[in-house]
């Protein structure tokens, strides 16, 4: 005798693996990717700081070098002055992230690009309470130094950007919509 209950239990199984992930999931993998982005960030540059000396290039010529500067700016060490302000534009962008994240779509991918711009906002917003200033280092000679969280924030927000669009958040039972 088949055991029909068998080939139905199956079918739920895939139906299961298809349908996007939950909030709960969708929150690990932005906390786990932005985890992953500040640690990376933060042992670079630790590693930078302790192996070349402030203003030192390795190699001393080249196309991408590793260039040891400390950027107490904005983006390409604009605003110096400004601290307090990029640290409130961080913060507020963490907050955005988290409580808006899941609109950008249900899949993962949405969640790990978010995840790169949070770890990224995070790592040198850390770094500007603790130090006064941010390890840059990654330098294309032709482009502004600059590290690993900025490299996490600014691909993923190019990479949003090209492929991904504001999804609508269904509504949660009990919640009123004045529309209806």
């Amino acid at each position: 005798m088949i055991d029909d209950a068998a080939p139905a239990a199956h079918h739920s199984a895939v139906v299961a693996e298809v349908r996007p992930p939950g909030r709960r999931r969708q929150l690990t993998v932005l906390l786990g990717t932005a985890v992953v982005v500040f640690l990376v960030d933060h042992v670079t540059k630790w590693l930078v700081t302790q192996n070349i000396a402030l203003g030192d290039q390795v190699p001393g010529s080249g196309p991408i070098t590793i260039h040891h500067i400390e950027n107490r700016g904005a983006a390409f060490g604009l605003f110096p002055q400004m601290q307090f302000i990029f640290l409130a534009v961080a913060v507020a962008v963490a907050a955005y992230i988290l409580v808006a994240g899941r609109r950008f779509g249900p899949g993962v991918f949405p969640q790990v690009l978010l995840g790169m711009v949070l770890g990224g906002a995070l790592a040198n917003a850390v770094d500007r309470v603790v130090q006064g200033y941010v390890v840059d280092f990654i330098d294309l000679q032709r482009w502004p130094v600059f590290n690993v969280a900025d490299m996490a924030i600014v691909l993923g927000i190019l990479v949003g950007v090209l492929t991904l669009r504001m999804v609508p958040v269904p509504a949660v039972r009990g919640d009123s919509d004045p529309s209806t």
